[in-house]
């Protein structure tokens, strides 16, 4: 095994979105080219769980923030979704289109193996099914391989993306309900940002239920692939907060919701599968100021895990699809609270889920 760790250039304890992390692991291969980061955020309700992300950072400090930020909201998001176990994340340094290779994912996974089960990895950005079959080659912590039939009897892949992509098609008819009043989705307008796996599968949902698109990606095809599959209008990635809707769903990176977009937004929810959508806790203030409401974004997009979740016990689709409903009963708990109260929804979100893991004696069910 390689040494896990490479030079760094950031201090981990002085990093602004540290909080407490338990476990931070770089990891560096020279054989594969593999560089990465596995960060194990809070283990008090159970291993973590988590994506392994690959993308061309533009550093390894770049890397480290996304990290931190990601493993931090994957905890949160156990939390409100009521599963017994933490959160964790990884990532690899790496251009998913261009220099992802076999020996990379098997390396990985001898790095999460290392961990002896703290933290789980499974599918996220630039990784696919095939590469967590090649880092179970290396490791059995492994998440979403489990192939089961999904509500039409069809035999599906382990991928989480349907379940996310449709936990968040709840969340939005959740908040339009809250924010717009309306129970019926159809002419609603809707701007989905980023269009993979997810965002592609939720716009989807959205266009079945009567909505009308606006999409954006940071590759063009597939924007135009969709589009014209969906009759969706494209529009370049920087338009696309000022675009005229009833809703934003951001599905690409996170940090999209700053001091820079927010003035531009036209529409009065934002209800999306991305990750860290805002730049800054303030920023969720900010937004219900304005009169826009935030649907917490690691609610939203809690469907992945908790299909991951019972993929342990090998539950069908019918049992996956109940729990996801219950996203639009905790979103709505959330609205209702933070109108109580004056505050934020990102806020209140945040609280309750510490009332759920904070204080616990780390799982150590490994």
């Amino acid at each position: 095994m390689p040494n896990p760790s490479a030079g760094r250039t950031m201090s981990v304890f002085s990093n602004a979105h540290f909080d407490d992390h338990e476990h931070v692991v770089y990891c560096f291969d020279a054989a594969s080219g593999l560089r990465a980061i596995i960060a194990i955020h809070n283990t008090h309700l159970g291993p973590a769980l988590g994506g392994c992300r690959v993308w061309p950072y533009g550093g390894e400090d770049e890397a480290l923030v996304d990290v931190l930020r990601l493993s931090r909201g994957m905890t949160y998001k156990a939390a409100l979704a009521d599963l017994q176990q933490g959160g964790g994340k990884s990532v690899i340094i790496a251009d998913p289109r261009h220099d992802k290779t076999a020996d990379m994912m098997r390396a990985m996974g001898r790095f999460v193996d290392s961990l002896g089960g703290r933290y789980i990895v499974a599918e996220d950005s630039g990784t696919s099914v095939d590469d967590m079959r090649l880092m179970r080659e290396s490791t059995s912590h492994v998440g979403g391989l489990l192939e089961r039939t999904d509500a039409l009897g069809r035999r599906r892949s382990g991928d989480p993306s349907p379940a996310t992509a449709y936990g968040a098609f709840i969340a939005v008819r959740a908040a339009v309900a809250r924010r717009l009043q309306r129970q019926d989705l159809r002419g609603l307008r809707v701007a989905v940002q980023g269009v993979g796996n997810v965002g592609a599968r939720l716009a989807r949902h959205l266009h079945e239920a009567g909505a009308q698109l606006w999409v954006c990606d940071h590759y063009p095809e597939r924007a135009r692939k969709i589009a014209d599959e969906l009759g969706a209008t494209v529009v370049a990635p920087a338009a696309i907060y000022e675009q005229p809707v009833d809703v934003l769903c951001p599905c690409a990176l996170g940090a999209v919701l700053n001091d820079e977009t927010i003035p531009k937004l036209r529409a009065k929810v934002v209800a999306g599968a991305a990750n860290n959508q805002l730049a800054e806790d303030r920023h969720g203030r900010e937004l219900m100021r304005r009169g826009i409401l935030y649907a917490p974004d690691y609610v939203v997009n809690a469907g992945g895990i908790i299909d991951i979740a019972y993929e342990r016990d090998g539950a069908e689709w019918a049992r996956v699809q109940a729990h996801l409903e219950r996203i639009g009963d905790t979103l709505t708990a959330i609205f209702e609270r933070s109108e109580r109260d004056g505050e934020p929804t990102n806020e209140i979100a945040d609280r309750l889920a510490r009332e759920r893991f904070a204080g616990r004696t780390p799982s150590t069910d490994r």
